[in-house]
């Protein structure tokens, strides 16, 4: 038990020999909603291009031919509907809320399909902010959802807590960068996983190398990488390393994400093929 222990293990995520009960915090989807597998997104720190490997993991997946939908939760830098091109907003009726749909069918629900105005600024509490990723999966009307992928704020707080209690998660994905200070990002994030007991999917290395167009080098911009050693030190798998890529950028910007075509994430994506799919009533 810690010193500042206050006996409030409803509000604690420590796995304590001296807690007194255990809760179930996770919350039922809507009604009209059946998800099989949901895979959180996480990054220890931010620009490691979180959202964009969120985003392709979902467009790799749809292309398979599954029902794939993202459940933006980086509630305040949301970037998954710039990177598909989404301006309309949510629908609600007394229902429920509805998803947007991409121009190849994919779900996504974020705050910024809320708001009035892209540019408006989100400024509310962490409680409040985790609440409305909690609404996200048990208000919005989903339908029938093969692969959910939330994309997850960097770092290890409230959210981070939320979604990891409230929605049954099958499994994480982190997403690091080659420079030095990956092994304590990565540590953070994976400790923080086992502490909520969710299975640790592997580790995608973003901003690997820069590959020259007219010879064909790569170049370690940020460094040589340390992934290997830093994965077998928690026993995960390298499971992608994507390269700096200014055409992929250019598709984000543009909102043509869908049209972007590549094989980084395909054996990321055969090991998703063989995740179990919950059992649904």
């Amino acid at each position: 038990m810690s010193d500042t222990c206050d006996n409030n293990c409803s509000g604690c995520a420590a796995d304590c020999s001296d807690r007194k009960e255990e809760f179930d915090f996770i919350a039922k989807p809507h009604e009209l909603s059946k998800v099989k597998r949901v895979i959180g997104v996480v990054s220890g720190k931010g620009g490691v291009g979180k959202s964009m490997v969120t985003s392709l993991l979902a467009v790799t997946m749809q292309r398979l031919g599954y029902k794939t939908a993202v459940l933006d939760a980086d509630i305040t830098g949301p970037s998954i509907p710039k990177a598909f091109g989404l301006k309309e907003k949510a629908q609600s009726s007394e229902m429920g809320l509805f998803p947007v749909r991409t121009k190849t069918g994919l779900q996504v629900m974020s705050v910024n399909l809320l708001l009035e105005n892209d540019t408006d600024p989100v400024v509310w509490r962490g409680p409040i902010i985790a609440n409305m990723v909690k609404q996200f999966w048990s208000d919005v009307i989903w339908g029938d959802i093969d692969y959910m992928f939330v994309d997850m704020p960097p770092g290890t707080g409230d959210v981070a807590l939320t979604v990891f209690q409230s929605i049954p998660v099958d499994g994480i994905i982190v997403v690091t960068s080659p420079q030095e200070l990956v092994s304590m990002i990565v540590s953070k994030a994976v400790k923080m996983a086992e502490l909520m007991k969710i299975p640790v999917l592997g580790v995608v290395e973003n901003f690997s190398y820069f590959k020259a167009p007219d010879t064909g080098t790569e170049y370690k911009v940020f460094g040589e990488s340390h992934l290997e050693e830093t994965a077998a030190q928690h026993g995960l798998k390298v499971l992608a390393k994507m390269p700096i890529e200014p055409k992929l950028a250019a598709a984000c910007d543009r909102g043509m994400i869908e049209l972007f075509d590549v094989a980084w994430l395909d054996p990321l994506a055969k090991d998703l093929e063989n995740l179990p799919a919950k059992e649904l009533d």
